[in-house]
């Protein structure tokens, strides 16, 4: 697996100039997106909708929304 490209703006260009809490998204060679963010599973695991669930193995991770707002044109539609 390898990371294929940055979606949305870098850190820097976002106005984060730390190496820490900095969020950021990339997209691998397998389609799949892997996020840089604030863990918070415990925190959010029991706000969950009832549909909704965390498997092993899985965190809920939390960005920005200007983290997200900023991916947006990068993100394929399909």
């Amino acid at each position: 697996m390898k990371i294929n490209r940055r979606v949305g703006d870098s850190p820097r260009a976002r106005g984060c100039m730390t190496d820490s809490n900095c969020p950021d998204i990339f997209e691998l060679s397998d389609g799949r997106f892997a996020v840089i963010g604030t863990e918070m599973t415990e925190r959010i695991r029991g706000i969950l909708p009832a549909d909704a669930g965390v498997g092993p193995g899985e965190r809920i991770v939390v960005v920005t929304r200007e983290t997200f707002t900023r991916a947006r044109g990068d993100i394929p539609e399909v």
